[in-house]
């Protein structure tokens, strides 16, 4: 046990991959998938990544995907890079290159975890949510300076956790960040014998992230999530909105045996797809 407890901390105080920032290997034929190394803000830290492009030369606008966090930490540890192969798909068709990062502590990024927010009596989703966005904006920072991308036209999504990063990051208004996407935002979702930790400091942190965001943020969440149940995400957009910000909220019917998987499952698209396609049009 102690043995097993020792790994642990040291596979998460482990450093990043050896290798240097930028890509790792050849292009791929499916979407030009290719490994890259994005160093975080300080540099200590490179993100294991994905990058997808479309065909041919020439810039293109951005997009940064945010994956989740599981529920049990354990498993963050085995985390592979993330490819949420239908939303990138849809961005790389029409003409976006599409960046998914392995944040810190996360599989083989390695580093400490960052995004911890507290006792679950006390969280501080504040602070977790913009640790988040501390590498979401890390890889727009990068992204944005290679020659084949359109510096001021990114769009930002995440799913769960990572889409909790997406509004935290909202609130920063980063440069060249067109507008937002969440889908299914929140943190402290499925907790051990305790369902979510304090709902209520969660619509409080949303209305903190929504007091200084004014970019367009598209909110999306389906009628099945049980980690975020329709009316608590209500009063969370309520929150954001009434401090500020400019969130439009999408709920869809239900999806699946769990509706939080809506982004991350291949069979959700067909329910996102028409929302995602409307929010782009008024931002383009």
């Amino acid at each position: 046990m102690l043995f097993r407890t020792l790994l642990v901390a040291l596979c998460l105080a482990a450093p990043a991959l050896a290798q240097t920032p930028g890509p790792q290997g050849s292009e791929g034929q499916n979407m030009r998938a290719q490994e890259w190394r994005i160093p975080t803000a300080s540099g200590s830290v490179l993100m294991d990544s994905t990058v997808f492009r479309p065909p041919g030369a020439g810039k293109h606008p951005l997009m940064v995907m945010n994956h989740g966090s599981p529920a049990d930490g354990s498993e963050r540890l085995t985390m592979k890079r993330p490819s949420y192969t239908a939303v990138s798909s849809f961005f790389v068709s029409r003409g976006y290159v599409v960046v998914l990062p392995l944040r810190r502590g996360y599989g083989a990024t390695g580093g400490g975890w960052a995004e911890e927010y507290g006792s679950c009596k006390n969280p501080d989703f504040v602070h977790g949510g913009l640790e988040t966005a501390s590498d979401i904006q890390a890889t727009v920072d990068y992204m944005r300076k290679q020659p084949f991308i359109l510096p001021d036209r990114t769009i930002v999504v995440g799913q769960s956790a990572g889409a909790w990063g997406t509004v935290a990051l909202s609130s920063l208004n980063p440069a060249g960040v067109a507008a937002m996407i969440a889908f299914a935002p929140g943190r402290g979702g499925h907790q051990p014998g305790v369902g979510n930790c304090e709902p209520g400091a969660l619509v409080k942190a949303a209305g903190k992230y929504g007091s200084t965001a004014r970019g367009p943020l598209l909110w999306v969440n389906a009628a099945n999530d049980t980690f975020f149940e329709p009316k608590l995400v209500e009063k969370m957009v309520a929150a954001y909105n009434g401090a500020g910000g400019h969130a439009t909220h999408r709920a869809v019917g239900p999806f699946g045996k769990e509706g939080h998987n809506l982004a991350s499952s291949d069979s959700g698209a067909p329910l996102w797809h028409p929302l995602v396609e409307d929010f782009l049009k008024t931002v383009q």
